[in-house]
């Protein structure tokens, strides 16, 4: 059997920026293993699974070890694949996932994913957390996420997380988020847990970060760049209990899968 696979590097316009993601557009489902493996055999940050069903585009995303609930940036990948390779005819593709309905659309020339907005509330474990991360905290918040706010955007490029000790605590990762110097908000996420130690640029995070700063900032619209090495711009609005998170996507590598 061989399947085809494409690269893309989501929320960037060139190569070697973003986040990459691999995409897999199957005629049906394989088994959870061989996915599995193909994720690890990738070990990129998310590897996403596509198949058509009778409610539309179902998607998976899997780890390098694990599969995981929601992923924004493999997300945007795939609509990107759809639309750029497949040629899909519409411009806004519905997909049906563990985490509800989302969706991707065409606006402006830029890529805009639909997503559950995320809240997040106080935890108890805040010197465990700063031990973890090695920082001092404004807030230490959480929801299946590690959400800790600090003071300034030089704080979050210095955080230097004990890995092992992280993927102690209870959360899938951790975001550690403050003011932007030239956007509104900067963010990183580790997430050593679930095979990832830093991840370059993270959608599903946004979905906890829109609506925490838009409450801050007093502002729906907001500007985002998240600070890994690889980094990665982020359009956000918040609509009501949705987020929409706009970035571009750049395709690097197609091939084919030979599984005998």
């Amino acid at each position: 059997m061989q399947l085809a696979f494409h690269q893309v590097d989501a929320f960037s316009d060139r190569p070697f920026s973003g986040n990459p993601a691999m995409v897999y557009r199957l005629e049906h489902w394989l088994s959870d293993e061989l996915m599995q493996k193909i994720a690890g055999e990738h070990n990129l940050a998310e590897t996403a699974f596509v198949v058509r069903e009778a409610q539309g585009w179902h998607i998976r995303w899997f780890t390098p070890t694990t599969e995981v609930p929601l992923c924004g940036h493999a997300t945007l990948a795939s609509a990107y694949v759809l639309f750029e390779l497949y040629k899909e005819p519409v411009e806004r593709l519905e997909f049906i996932s563990q985490s509800g309905p989302l969706s991707v659309s065409r606006e402006g020339g830029r890529l805009w994913l639909d997503f559950p907005s995320k809240a997040v509330a106080a935890v108890a474990a805040r010197a465990d957390v700063e031990r973890a991360l090695g920082v001092k905290a404004l807030e230490v918040l959480g929801s299946n996420e590690l959400f800790v706010v600090l003071e300034s955007e030089q704080a979050v490029l210095d955080c230097q997380p004990d890995m092992a000790a992280l993927a102690k605590l209870p959360w899938l990762g951790a975001v550690v988020t403050a003011p932007g110097s030239r956007h509104d908000f900067v963010s990183r996420y580790f997430a050593p847990a679930i095979g990832v130690d830093e991840d370059p640029v993270t959608g599903s995070t946004h979905c906890l970060l829109i609506p925490y700063w838009a409450r801050q900032l007093d502002k729906t619209r907001l500007t985002a760049y998240q600070c890994s090495a690889r980094g990665g711009e982020l359009s956000c609005r918040l609509e009501g209990e949705r987020v929409k998170i706009g970035g571009d996507a750049t395709l690097v590598a197609s091939g084919t899968l030979m599984l005998g």
